[in-house]
Order: C-alpha cells, then structure tokens, then sequence
C-alpha cells in the first residue's frame, strides 16, 4: 500500500467516525464546492458484522447493522465514495464530496485542514478512554519465596 493510500485512508477513518455537523463545517471551510452529480444515488442498507471468540476463534456472524454509501463525482472527473454506520445519507454524501476533493492535491491541503478538528476530538476522546482504562488496571507480579 502506498503512502498516498494510506493517507487517503486515514481521511476516510476521519469522516467514518466524525458527526454530521463536523463535516458540514469542513465542507463550509472549503467553499466554494464544485458541482458535483452522485454516480449512485445515496442508499441505506444493512452489513452484516462479524465477530469472533476469544478474539482468535472461528468468525461467526454477530448481526447486521444499518449501513449508509454514497458515490459522487465531481465536475473536475474526480469520483468520491463514502460508508457510513446508520442512515445518515446527508452524512454519507458529505464524506463522499470530501473524498473527493481530498483527491485533488491542489485541495488536500486545505481538506486535511478542514478536517483537523475532528482528528483533535478523536485523539482527545481515545485519550480520555485510555485514562479511564488505565485507572482500572491492576498489575499482578509474582514473589519470590525464600526457600526456592
């Protein structure tokens, strides 16, 4: 995977987990956004998760989720997709529209910019996990007897 992959995976990370006004906001800070046409209309549907025992056992089908996917393209030729968990098809398009001006490199720049604040609020709120994870944690050593 190049790095170029990689970083358009990580934006896509960004708009998976980020709320709909987060990306209304980034997408106002990009104005003006060139038309764009939706190559498939925005549509709901249900994915199925998967999960597994123990973490290393067999997968066995855990339930479906609603799931939300947009395709776009916009008037420059760059085609933008977007997946979301839930039914927020406004969402899905948005991410989808920030796919693809990501894409151009005149504009990723200002795309990662845009999207900053919301990698903020992930890293802060993974980090007030990880404090409230650590506060619980319970450290287990083992003593030495003197006869062995």
């Amino acid at each position: 995977m190049t790095d170029a992959q990689k970083a358009r995976q990580a934006t896509m990370r960004l708009c998976a987990h980020a709320r709909r006004a987060e990306l209304e906001q980034a997408l106002e800070k990009l104005a003006p956004i060139p038309a764009y046409e939706p190559l498939r209309t925005p549509q709901t549907g249900l994915v199925m998760l998967q999960g597994r025992m123990g973490g290393d056992g067999a997968p066995f089908n855990l339930g479906e989720a609603s799931a939300s996917r947009a395709t776009i393209r916009l008037a420059g030729g760059a085609i933008g997709f977007a997946y979301q968990l839930g039914r927020d098809l406004a969402k899905a398009t948005a991410a989808a529209v920030l796919d693809a001006l990501w894409q151009d490199e005149a504009r990723r720049p200002a795309v990662e910019a845009a999207l900053q604040p919301i990698a903020d609020r992930l890293a802060a709120e993974a980090g007030r996990t990880a404090r409230q994870a650590a506060a619980t944690r319970v450290n287990f050593f083992t003593m030495v007897r003197g006869e062995d």
